[in-house]
């Protein structure tokens, strides 16, 4: 197994719900959207809060696994594709396709083979996979480990420097 990044990210809720409106804020204009897809599992959370926001009530997810122990990404593998009245026959045009984070981008490039007119938003993005989103909020840097909420428990977290001096 490898060790994750030094760079740590620590999301809390608060941040994330602020996060996720300003990505339906940039989204309101993008549209118009007739439904939600998400990438299970990280995009759940996103797609409630935009659905929310942009008033959308179709949704459905398309379940595909990269990471398989939290810290390695691999092979992918497809679990639940998405539903075919959500595909439609025009390529996805007027679905949104949401996910918490875009890595290194294996995952969009996956679903936009199956939805290659759809729109793609991401809560964050990181340099790989940032080309491959048409919205995203906030971007760090590649060898950043973004922990979100739903990951953690509350714990100290050590000062930013400790440990950096070598």
């Amino acid at each position: 197994m490898q060790p994750l990044p030094d760079k740590a990210f620590p999301v809390s809720w608060d941040q994330f719900h602020r996060d996720a409106r300003a990505l339906a804020w940039r989204l309101a204009g993008a549209g118009p959207f007739n439904s939600i897809l998400c990438i299970t599992r990280g995009g759940l959370v996103p797609a409630a809060i935009i659905a929310r926001e942009l008033e959308l009530r179709l949704i459905d997810t398309i379940c595909i696994a990269s990471y398989h122990d939290y810290a390695n990404q691999g092979e992918l593998k497809v679990l639940k594709a998405a539903a075919p009245d959500i595909v439609g026959d025009n390529g996805g045009k007027g679905v949104l396709v949401l996910d918490d984070l875009v890595d290194t981008g294996k995952t969009v490039k996956l679903t936009r083979e199956l939805l290659p007119n759809a729109h793609y938003a991401t809560v964050y993005a990181k340099p790989l996979g940032r080309p491959l989103v048409d919205t995203f909020v906030t971007e760090v840097s590649q060898d950043t480990w973004i922990y979100f909420p739903w990951d953690m428990g509350f714990a100290f977290q050590p000062p930013i420097l400790k440990g950096a001096a070598g």
